[in-house]
Parts: C-alpha cells; structure tokens; sequence
C-alpha cells in the first residue's frame, strides 16, 4: 500500500515538474538564438541604462521589448533565425533603428550602439521633389615644397588660380600661384612599399599588432606626447579655381563636368563659422554646399540612375532661370552590400594630440565597428615619424578587439604620411576582398612634414591601386595646419570620397546614415553634359564645379577619369540660363558612366522639357529652393560676382520660404543658422562696385577691370 502511494506521489511530481522543466528548457532551446549588446553615449561613450531595446522580424511574431541594464547591456533570447530589426529609444536622446540584422540558428549574435543626444529635432521626411525624368534602363604642411604643391594643383582645362594659405607670418615668402613656405626641407623616404612582405592572414582568434615600418631597428618606447600650442584656424591650406563664367550658347552649347559628392567644403565652413570666422574664400566649393543635403531623390525602376530636373525664374540675376539637375544612383539594400576590407590609416602624430582631432577619430571609428557584420574585416595602420600595424585583418564579429585596437591609438612624432599610406595599401593588396570592398580610409588633419616629396610617384601609385580595385578615401579632423588641398587631390586620385568631421555627428552621417554610399560604389567614371538648345538659350552658367570641368571631346573619352558615385548617393547641379524663344525642349542632359568594375562606358540621354520651369521661386518645390539656397549661400561666401545684388537678409528670407516640413529637418535649420552667422562676420567691401556699381550691372559678363 505504501508502495502503491509512494509510486502515485512520484507522478504527481513528476507531472507538476514538466512545465518547470519546459521553462527552464526554453532559456537553452539549441533551435533558438540570442541578441546582445551594449548601448553607449555616443558623445562620451558611457552606457546608457534603461534604454527600450525593441527587435522584430518577420520570422518573430509580434515584437520583443527589453531594457538595458546599469551596464547598458541587453539580451534578448529564444529568438528564430531570421532577419532582425532593432529600435533603440530613450528620452533624451534620438531614436536609432539597425535593420537587416542576419541571426543564424544557435548563434548569438552581439550589437552595440551609441545614441545621440537628442539637442535638437529629428530630421522629418521631405514631402515634394522635383520631377522626375524617366531615364530609361539603357581633404600642417608647413615643410612640403613649392614643386609638390604645383603637382598638386588641380586646374580645369584653361583655368587659373594656385594653392594658397589664409594666414601667413610676417616673414613668409611669398608667391602669388603658390603656397608660403617656411621650415626646413623634408627628408627623402624609400621608395619601396614599406608594409611587410608575405602578411600572414589572419588567424582564427585576431590578434592585435604592433609593427614598425622598418623592423631592423630596435623599438623605442615612443616619445611622451606633447599637446600642440594653439593655432590659428586661419593657417590653413586651400586651393582656388575661380567662379565659373557667363558662357553664350553662340560660342559653345555644351557644358561638361565629372561627378563630386564630396561634402568637406561645407563642414570645413560651419567649423570656421561657429569659431567666429569668414571661411577662406578658396574653401568654399559649391558644389559641396549643394550636395551635403538630402533632397529626397526617388529612384525608380531598375535604372542605373533617375533624373529629377526643376527650374524657376533667378531671385537675383534678371533675365535669368535657375535649372536644377538632381541626379540619383540605384538603392543597394544594407542587406545586399558587398564584403569588405576597410584599412584605416590613421594620423598619429603630435599635431593630432587634440579631443577634436584625434579623440574624435577614435569616437568616429566607434560609431563605423557598430555597423559592420560579418561580412567585413577591419586593419588599423597608424603613422607618426614611422607606420606601425596596429590591428591585423579581422572579422567585425570580434569589435571588442576592433575596439580595443581603437582604443590604444596614441599620439606621437611627426606626420609620415606616405609611410602609413604605402603600408596601408600593402596591407590591403596582401588581403584582398575578390570582388568585394576595398578601401583605403585616411584619418588626418591633412598635415605632411616628412614624406610625400614625390608627389608624382605617388599619385602614380594611388592611380595605379584604384585601377586593381583599392580605392582610397579621405576623412579630415581639426583646424588650424589643415591641408584641404592634400586632402582632396589624394581622394580624387584614389578614387573615393573626401568628407570633413566637425563633430561627432557628421561621423554618424559618413559612417552610419551613409555607410552603403560611402562604402559600395555603383558606377564610375561618371560625366554629365547638358546640350544647350541655342534656340531656346542664349546665355548659361555652371554653378560650382569649376575644379571638374572637362572639354566636350573628353565626355565620350574612356581614357579620362571622372568621379564615382556610391549607391544611393545623389549629383546635384544648378546652372544659371537666359531663355529665349519658347521650346518645347530647353537642352539634352547626357550621363556617360562605367559599371564598378571599368570597361566600356555606358550612355543615358534624356531631352529636358521646357514644362518644367515653374513661374517663381514659391512655386518650386522646396528641395529645389533648399538647393538655391545653398548654392547662393557658397556664392556670396566665396565673393562671387553673380550674387552681388544678393543681401543676406534677402538670403535668409528665401531660407524661410523654402517650406515646412522640409525646413524643419535638422540640417536644414542648421543651415539658417550659419547664414545668420555669416551675416554678423561678413565686413568685406564689394570689390567691384568701384568701377560696376550694383545698381547698372551687367548680368551678362564680368565687367572688364579699368
């Protein structure tokens, strides 16, 4: 009887055991997966507690929801395999969404992230683009010499103009087509590639490396730091092109430019203006003002590019339009980005022992690790007065080594550049990405006193990389000794982007709103050329681009490198023209380009409508207005003749009338902003009202000097 009991008891136990035992099982299903992280301050990179962690997926139904704990980490298990989306919210700081997450079956899969501080307001959506044409499917050089700056220079067919520093010392030579020089001359670096031969790859578990450029000599522990005396923001390098002419369509109809998305000339100008400071007038390239915003391009169908084109009578020129040309590269899904090997090269040296220069390299590089999967690999080269290998080729699903490697950078020495730069390639020609991304990141202030003194060679070099498919982008940081010229000519011929970070969040826009533009490209060797109909044009004027031009014949030359355009990203142009007799068509724009990998280029043609020219400025569309503000606002700063009429109080005025919401969106109040700024700076004389007063000026050419 008591056995019987006994036996009983036992299945009842054992019954009221098996949900128990089910939950318990759940916490360790082997058929499930887990997402981890730590979410962090991206300003001062400390956690951040009681963050609401979302995920959803199509394979999860309904959403999970956690919170993170006083060590910023979150967990959340018992999740299918599937495609993941994770939302990041709390008060105080700007909502993060990460999307295409991959989570395999059995894995965990970890994902950190730094927020921002939600000062200001969220970007909103823009409502209302310009229309659409269906195109079918068819970057302190205080040592480099006068040589190296004339090799330098990159003038347009015909052009003048030369590099030039803003601020010179009392005993500076001088020359007018040249930068001051002062200082000793550089020494003579080796020509051979300076990375080490046969890297190994790298291991299973990554390590982190320290290895000097030239191995033979004993280490050293490195000098102590020394924090660089303050300097001026004025001493800095720039280079000139002039202001594109009134050209008649009598004399040549066609205008033809290469493709730039760079953004720098824009950042570099809100860093002068929120120190207190006109921006030289050589920095200000407007073509950069125009294409640093989001005009909101839809890309339709499965052309390579769609063409949205706008125009409306000028609120300034008298007789003239402004045309809009908003060119737009095809979508690539985050999911569908290509693998890639990302070598950062980054400046060391003592004149990056600065919170603005090289600690936001570190934060930057912060931001970029939480983005990768893995499908990418991070190496780290640093230079100093040599290049050392910092981090080996390894996997992104390793960020705490990335990080750690990241966070031992330190300054030291002077500013090798052309050694970090020819280890860098080495090491990125040794670990090759077939088909993939390679490229080549540059982190500086753009300053080059030892090496670089064969320029020549060099570009060769950087030419010759880009050509098997490593491609070399440039990122600038801190002002004063800043090289803007060094900076852009090495992205040009790398064939990358050139972009400037003033703060933390333009490194979240470069390295994580915009990861896949930056990173992929699309197409290259890209040239516009528009055809104007002299029929229905007397007079147009290209506004910007005056260090892209390209004569007629070099459009549909193979031969002639142009720009590239990474996916997504979009060209924006403005031109100024004098309409004449009514058309049905005003002009041809043409598009020639080459597919990622080289080989022949591939023509789009598309006529242009006369229907649509609007009849005002208010009855465009505001992406349209946004981008004649900005083109004008480049304009005035860089003195140019054709906005003289133009106040900035009339300036601003426009500023406001370009429509909610669009004017609500952060960048764009941020651009209200520095116009305002600008506006209390500005002191400059008129420099030609001398001899063409404002009120009798001919608007349509430059009056001859007396």
């Amino acid at each position: 009887m008591h056995s019987v009991a006994r036996s009983v008891l036992c299945v009842f136990l054992l019954l009221f055991a098996l949900p128990a035992r089910a939950q318990s099982d759940a916490g360790t299903n082997p058929n499930t997966s887990t997402l981890i992280g730590t979410v962090r301050n991206a300003h001062q990179r400390r956690p951040i507690a009681d963050v609401a962690v979302t995920a959803s997926s199509p394979n999860l139904q309904g959403e999970l929801r956690v919170s993170t704990d006083a060590q910023g980490s979150y967990r959340i298990p018992q999740l299918p395999p599937g495609d993941y989306t994770l939302t990041f919210e709390k008060e105080g700081f700007k909502p993060y969404t990460r999307s295409a997450i991959q989570l395999r079956l059995n894995r965990t899969r970890q994902v950190d992230v730094e927020l921002l501080s939600a000062s200001q307001e969220e970007p909103v959506r823009i409502i209302g683009a310009p229309p659409t044409i269906d195109v079918g499917s068819t970057t302190m050089g205080v040592n480099v010499d006068q040589e190296f700056i004339k090799r330098i220079a990159v003038a347009r067919p015909g052009g003048k103009g030369g590099a030039s520093r803003s601020y010179e010392p009392p005993d500076a030579m001088r020359n007018p087509h040249s930068v001051s020089l002062n200082g000793p001359s550089v020494s003579t670096l080796p020509s051979q590639p300076l990375g080490r031969p046969g890297l190994p790859k790298p291991p299973s578990a990554p390590r982190r490396v320290i290895s000097a450029v030239e191995p033979s000599e004993p280490t050293k522990p490195p000098a102590p730091a020394v924090t660089p005396a303050p300097v001026s923001p004025f001493h800095m390098y720039f280079q000139g092109y002039g202001v594109n002419p009134t050209v008649t369509t009598e004399e040549e109809r066609f205008s033809t430019f290469s493709v730039d998305t760079d953004s720098a000339s824009y950042t570099l100008t809100r860093a002068y203006l929120e120190r207190g400071s006109l921006p030289n007038e050589q920095a200000v390239r407007v073509e950069e003002f125009v294409n640093t915003f989001d005009y909101g391009y839809a890309h339709q169908g499965s052309a390579p590019f769609s063409v949205q084109v706008e125009g409306f009578p000028s609120p300034v020129r008298k007789g003239y339009h402004v045309v809009h040309v908003g060119v737009k590269a095809r979508e690539v899904p985050r999911v569908e980005r290509k693998p890639s090997h990302l070598v950062f090269v980054i400046d060391v040296s003592g004149s990056m022992n600065l919170e603005s220069r090289l600690g936001l390299v570190k934060r930057s590089l912060h931001l970029l690790v939480n983005e990768l999967d893995e499908r990418d690999q991070v190496s780290i080269v640093v230079y100093g007065s040599t290049a050392r290998l910092v981090l080996e080729p390894t996997s992104a699903v390793h960020p705490h080594i990335i990080r750690a490697a990241i966070d031992s950078l330190y300054p030291e020495g002077s500013t090798n550049a052309q050694a970090g730069l020819e280890m860098g390639y080495s090491l990125a020609a040794s670990h090759l990405v077939e088909g993939g991304i390679n490229r080549i990141i540059l982190c500086s202030d753009g300053v080059a006193n030892t090496g670089l003194t064969d320029a020549d060679r060099i570009w060769q070099r950087i030419r010759a990389r880009a050509a098997k498919g490593i491609t070399l982008s440039t990122v600038g940081f801190g002002m004063g000794n800043y090289n803007d010229v060094l900076m852009e000519r090495l992205s040009q011929v790398g064939e990358g982007h050139y972009a400037y970070v003033d703060r933390i969040e333009e490194a979240h826009r470069i390295f994580v709103r915009d990861l896949t533009g930056t990173l992929q490209v699309v197409a290259k060797d890209v040239k516009l050329q528009m055809e104007f109909n002299p029929e229905a044009v007397s007079h147009y004027r290209l506004l910007g681009y005056e260090n892209r031009m390209l004569t007629k014949e070099q459009f549909a030359d193979d031969r002639v490198d142009a720009g590239e355009i990474g996916a997504g990203h979009a060209v924006t142009a403005l031109y100024e023209v004098k309409l004449t007799e009514p058309s049905a068509s005003f002009g041809t724009l043409r598009i020639r380009y080459k597919a990622p990998e080289g080989g022949d280029s591939q023509l789009i043609e598309k006529p242009l409508p006369s229907s649509v020219i609007r009849p005002a400025y208010g009855r465009a569309t505001p992406p349209t207005r946004l981008s004649y503000v900005a083109a004008a606002f480049a304009e005035k700063l860089r003195g140019s003749y054709w906005v003289r009429p133009l106040s900035y109080d009339a300036l601003f005025s426009l500023w406001e009338e370009i429509g909610q919401p669009l004017k609500g969106r952060e960048d764009i109040m941020g651009l209200g902003t520095l116009i305002q700024k600008a506006r209390t700076l500005d002191r400059r004389a008129d420099r030609f009202e001398a001899f063409a007063p404002v009120s009798t000026m001919d608007f349509d050419r430059v009056p001859t000097l007396p």
